[in-house]
């Protein structure tokens, strides 16, 4: 019979006479009750080792510790001597790179050759050394169920009303969704939150979803490998794409009902890969989503995970995916991924970038965890096709160049961000005197003729953003040859960004190359 969950998967591995079991989990409380629920199943004693005072036989409170056992070696002696059982030993992994607590680690798991039981190790990212590698087994407890979430929510709300008047002003959609923003959280991370909440104003109501996600931002904080970023943009804020809105659109009821979804048969959104022309919006589509999602919108910075010593790069990088896990529901951006992954084909920093990559596609292919992802790039030539194919992303949309229309709308936008009123200028003759311009070119065109008008004391004009507009030598001409390149081999490998028709404005070049991409 195959296991279902981890009490099921850590009882048959003891049955099974693994002596050495490494549960990758932070919550030593969650673990502990596993392992409690795995030594009732099978009629052994259950062992905790606490570093402050040492091993005790159950583990619990009022439970006495054996003498002299609070550092590692004595209390894995005091293990090896004991009977069967299963002995936890959570943190040991900050002292396993000991050759000393090592070996003797091997010595205990030798003695459960011979006898019923295991050792057990949790904590989170354990890197066990060399000479314990082929005696483990490694199990990853999953984030907390809805259910269990539920379960506390409900058991915190009745405690507080058997000592303090208590409103609970939450609709049932309302309620969902604190709950499915606490997910990702521990257990005891989630008490805290609900219990501060509680105690400051004795109620809870739709407000406090928000400081729910505040929680989470103060978590990302502090892992300091991911940045938290404030969307305030939405998809008004993006003229054109139309096709990519309309997708986004289909999955939102998804991500707003992920219960229903769930019941319905579907799983959280993967993500979108957005390979296109830089300046034409790839970035403000991820903000966009997040805000109209109303989901927390978290940054991945390559350059935050690579550290100069051996090993540490990696296991930046699985804290920052665990991180995002935690967070969920969450979008995950990843800009300019090209940069931050693309493997170099060299040995300039010994393959940890290649080993980095390929740790991504495992993670995107088996990621835990409703994370959005998010990926831009701008240079296709360096991703490689294991990267695009499906399953990695939902999709892979091309951003081109803003259409006529987009560009009208764009120019509508930036200048009323700027308070200039669009109604005097000539939308229609600005958008088509900037065929092939990007998004960014047609906002810097804004800029510079906001300075100008400001230099002169007189308002802003047609006439001065024409001269800005004629001032401008777009992309789209300097490498138009790219450009092409990139439009040809994103033809048939790649959704269009924007339901229309392919354009091309810009005069192409005779022909372009594979060498050009």
């Amino acid at each position: 019979m195959p296991a279902h969950g981890p009490i099921d998967e850590i009882e048959l591995l003891v049955r099974a006479r693994h002596g050495l079991i490494v549960v990758d989990c932070p919550e030593d409380d969650r673990v502990e009750d596993v392992l409690r629920h795995v030594a009732s199943r099978l009629s052994l004693h259950y062992y905790a080792w606490r570093r402050t005072k040492g091993v005790s036989r159950g583990g619990g409170t009022g439970d006495p510790f054996a003498n002299d056992t609070a550092e590692p070696v004595p209390a894995l002696g005091h293990a090896e001597r004991e009977g069967a059982g299963i002995f936890h030993f959570p943190g040991l992994g900050q002292w396993i790179e000991d050759p000393l607590v090592a070996w003797k680690v091997r010595d205990v798991v030798d003695r459960f050759a011979s006898r019923r039981g295991s050792l057990v190790i949790s904590g989170p990212d354990i890197r066990l050394p060399e000479i314990l590698r082929p005696h483990a087994t490694f199990v990853r407890l999953p984030p907390p169920a809805h259910e269990e979430y539920r379960a506390l929510f409900e058991r915190v709300i009745r405690d507080h009303q058997a000592r303090m008047p208590l409103r609970v002003e939450l609709g049932a959609e309302e309620r969902a969704r604190l709950l499915y923003n606490l997910t990702g959280m521990s257990l005891v991370e989630s008490e805290r939150i609900l219990t501060r909440i509680l105690i400051e104003d004795g109620a809870v109501t739709a407000a406090d979803i928000a400081r729910v996600a505040a929680a989470k931002r103060k978590i990302v904080e502090q892992e300091g490998l991911l940045e938290y970023w404030t969307a305030e943009e939405t998809m008004a804020s993006v003229a054109g794409l139309e096709g990519l809105k309309a997708w986004l659109a289909k999955r939102r009821a998804a991500v707003e009902d992920p219960e229903g979804a769930s019941a319905f048969g579907l799983p959280f959104p993967k993500g979108m890969l957005l390979l296109g022309v830089p300046g034409c919006g790839k970035s403000l589509c991820a903000k966009a989503v997040a805000s109209e999602w109303r989901l927390p919108l978290l940054r991945l910075d390559p350059g935050a995970l690579f550290d100069k010593y051996v090993g540490d790069t990696e296991k930046n990088f699985r804290r920052a995916m665990r991180t995002a896990e935690r967070m969920a529901p969450v979008v995950l951006w990843i800009d300019e991924i090209e940069k931050a992954f693309a493997p170099s084909g060299g040995d300039q920093d010994g393959g940890v970038s290649q080993r980095v990559f390929g740790s991504f596609l495992a993670w995107l292919q088996e990621r835990s965890g409703d994370v959005f992802v998010v990926a831009t790039s701008n240079d296709v030539s360096r991703l490689p096709p294991e990267f695009i194919r499906k399953g990695r992303f939902d999709e892979v949309f091309f951003v081109d160049l803003p259409t006529r229309v987009a560009r009208t709308r764009i120019f509508d936008i930036h200048l009323r961000k700027r308070r200039v009123d669009p109604a005097g200028m000539d939308l229609e003759g600005l958008a088509g005197a900037t065929a092939g311009f990007s998004g960014a070119e047609i906002e810097q065109v804004v800029i510079s003729a906001l300075f100008t008008a400001f230099a002169a004391r007189h308002a802003v004009s047609t006439e001065i953003l024409m001269r800005e507009v004629a001032a401008t030598h777009p992309l789209s001409r300097t490498m138009a040859e790219r450009l092409a390149a990139l439009r040809a081999w994103a033809r048939d490998r790649t959704v269009n960004a924007d339901s229309a028709e392919w354009r091309s404005e810009v005069p192409a070049p005779a022909r372009a190359t594979a060498a050009t991409l």
